[in-house]
């Protein structure tokens, strides 16, 4: 009689604990998340060209994105269920993923309005960066609440291979989940943050500034 295949590997249990812990988690941040940003899905889905309305769509991200997302982080770190979480952190996280957003919104517009002119060579590459290091800000802010802003900056600037890496990770997760709505939204969110949060912590470490 043939054993199950798992027996084979060979792997200690707590590793497997530790395994399906993960899993779990990441599934109840996936559950959690499209919960939450369950408007602007919906808003997505009905509207044929977002770009067209970017006020609207960026009002409603920073509402729904920025609460969902620290919830996510307070979470896989095992600050609490998911939407305790939420309630706890939603004012903080409201407020600086508007900002983060607002920041964003702003460079991206000075792109828009620069890039064909005269001094857009020059000044296109710096709004660009710029708006890297505010979206990478905040995300640092939103994964730890207690983290003053100039820590933020300095952690984010400091190991700069680390920024990329994260947002790369969200900027697939977007497109998986743009792609194949159903399978994404069960599976990349969770992992994509967990990515992040690690980052993150890694990129703290020693940032005393």
């Amino acid at each position: 009689m043939m054993g199950s295949p798992l027996a084979r590997v060979n792997v200690r249990a707590d590793a497997w604990d530790l395994i399906w812990s993960f899993a779990h988690r990441v599934l109840v941040v996936n559950l959690g998340l499209a919960a939450a940003t369950s408007p602007l899905l919906l808003a997505l889905a009905v509207v044929s060209d977002p770009l067209g309305y970017p006020v609207f769509f960026g009002v409603l991200a920073a509402v729904v994105i920025g609460p969902a997302v620290a919830a996510g982080f307070a979470y896989l770190d095992d600050q609490g269920s998911f939407f305790r979480s939420y309630k706890r952190l939603a004012p903080r996280a409201l407020l600086l993923s508007t900002l983060t957003l607002a920041a964003v919104g702003v460079l991206a517009a000075d792109i828009a309005v620069l890039h064909n002119s005269m001094p857009g060579a020059a000044l296109v590459p710096l709004l660009a960066v710029l708006g890297i290091l505010a979206l990478s800000i905040g995300l640092t802010m939103l994964a730890n609440p207690d983290t003053p802003l100039r820590t933020a900056i300095y952690a984010t600037v400091r190991r700069p291979h680390l920024t990329l890496l994260s947002l790369a990770v969200l900027a697939a997760a977007v497109v998986i989940v743009n792609q194949v709505p159903l399978a994404g939204l069960a599976t990349v969110p969770g992992c994509a943050l967990w990515v992040v949060q690690i980052n993150g912590r890694i990129q703290l470490a020693g940032s005393t500034a």
